[in-house]
Parts: structure tokens; C-alpha cells; sequence
């Protein structure tokens, strides 16, 4: 085990990323952060699990107790995003955590900006916002379904729960630890990123504090693989909202 646990813990859950994972892995490990990586592979068929099997085997990466500050888990069959998540989240030993898509569309240098908020406030969340005034979208994003659905979700969002929050489909949800564990997470799909942001709501109302953050984004279309559907998982991610606001 490391002598002491580490700031940050890096929460990556890959399906079918090979052709962007070992640069995001690089671009993670290069900040200069006192950091850990914890990779949940989701049963990937396009070389991204034998990818990262080599990594281990090399010694580059480890599994289980392993002292790594990369460390690597397969799982068995394909549960979904959510369920890969919760499985890092497990697993980590930061005073923080926080998740990384491994598509390239989020970069890893916003991770100090979320942190010095976060210590400056004493916050226990912080949302990265690609809505604000002062994100930076390195492509020109048209007005498309999936950009209306982030804004109606969080409109949506902030009639149920009344949170000042602009962004809740946001990947970038710095939490500590602790307070991460707390929320009870149970979702094992894309939906996930609702009721982190469902829990953290409620959690306000009882104390904790919240706060956001611009972000840098570059979004990639279907046809360079982004997995998410607007029209299903839109739905679900309206249905965990709901549901979770009326949760006991």
C-alpha cells in the first residue's frame, strides 16, 4: 500500500476506448497532482482490455492491493457506465474522487481549478460546467439534441430540486471521498450522473456544500463514438431525477 493515500482518485470507466485511452491515461499521469488512476473495464471487444491487461503484465499497472497508482479491473460482463463507477468508487483511497471519461472530450488539467474551489469554500462537491459563462467548448458545438437535452434536463432538474447548478450531465463531479460514499449510489447506467447529481441535492438541503465551476470541453459526435443516446437515455436520466426526488 502507498505510505499515505493519495489527494485525488481518478475514477475511468472504458468501454470499447482504445483509440483514446492510452492518451487520456498520459494526459492524467501528467498532471502534476498527487493522484491515483483506477481503470474499470466494462468487458471491451476492440483490443482496449488486452490493452490494458498488457499493463499489468508490464508491471506499468496493478490490481486489487496493489501500491499502483495505476490500477487496473476487468469486469465480467457488461453491467453499464454506472455500475463500473460505483466499482471504482469502491476502490479508491483519495481524499477525492472524481470521474474521467476516457473519450478525450473532458481535460484533466480542469481538475486543479475543481479542487482549489473546493478547498477555497470548503465545499463537499463541485460541478465543472460546460454552460457557464466561461467554459471553453473547443469545437463549434451546434444547437443539436444533444446540447438541448443537457439544458432541458437541467432545467428540469432545477425545478425538482431547486440547486443552483448549470451543468448536471456533467462528467466532472469532484466530491470527497467520504461524502461520495455517503450519497449510496445505485444506478448502473449512464443514469448515474443523475442521482450523483439527485443525492447531492438532497444532501444540500441537510448541510452539505455545493458548488460549480467552468470547465474546458471538446465534444465528439456518434460517428467518432460517443455512446450515449439522446432519446433513451434523455428519458432515463428525466426518470432518475423524478425518482430520486420522491425517494425516501
Amino acid at each position: 500500500m502507498p505510505d499515505s493515500p493519495p489527494l485525488l482518485s481518478v475514477l475511468m470507466p472504458v468501454y470499447n476506448e482504445r483509440a483514446t485511452l492510452e492518451e487520456i491515461l498520459r494526459r492524467v499521469r501528467d498532471i502534476p497532482i498527487d493522484l491515483e488512476i483506477i481503470v474499470v473495464d466494462n468487458v471491451s471487444d476492440d483490443g482496449t482490455r488486452e490493452y490494458l491487461q498488457s499493463l499489468v503484465e508490464s508491471g506499468e499497472a496493478g490490481e486489487a492491493e496493489s501500491s499502483s497508482r495505476l490500477r487496473v479491473f476487468f469486469q465480467t460482463q457488461n453491467k453499464g457506465k454506472g455500475a463500473s463507477v460505483r466499482r471504482a468508487l469502491g476502490l479508491a483511497r483519495g481524499e477525492w474522487v472524481i470521474v474521467q471519461d476516457a473519450d478525450l472530450e473532458y481535460d484533466p488539467t480542469d481538475y486543479q481549478k475543481l479542487l482549489d474551489l473546493a478547498n477555497r469554500k470548503r465545499l463537499d462537491a463541485v460541478f465543472g460546467t460546460r454552460l457557464a459563462p466561461g467554459s471553453v467548448t473547443r469545437r463549434d458545438q451546434p444547437r443539436t439534441a444533444f446540447f438541448y437535452g443537457r439544458v432541458g434536463l437541467t432545467l428540469f432538474y432545477r425545478v425538482l430540486y431547486g440547486a443552483p447548478l448549470d451543468d448536471v450531465a456533467t462528467c466532472y463531479k469532484l466530491m470527497r471521498r467520504p461524502f461520495a460514499l455517503s450519497l449510496g449510489l445505485t444506478c448502473d447506467g449512464f443514469d448515474l450522473d443523475f442521482e450523483i447529481a439527485a443525492k447531492v441535492a438532497r444532501a444540500r438541503k441537510h448541510g452539505a456544500r455545493i458548488g460549480q465551476t467552468p470547465i474546458w470541453y471538446r465534444p465528439r459526435t456518434e460517428l467518432e463514438g460517443k455512446k450515449i443516446r439522446v432519446v433513451r437515455d434523455g428519458l432515463r436520466a428525466a426518470w432518475a431525477l423524478l425518482r430520486f426526488r420522491f425517494a425516501s
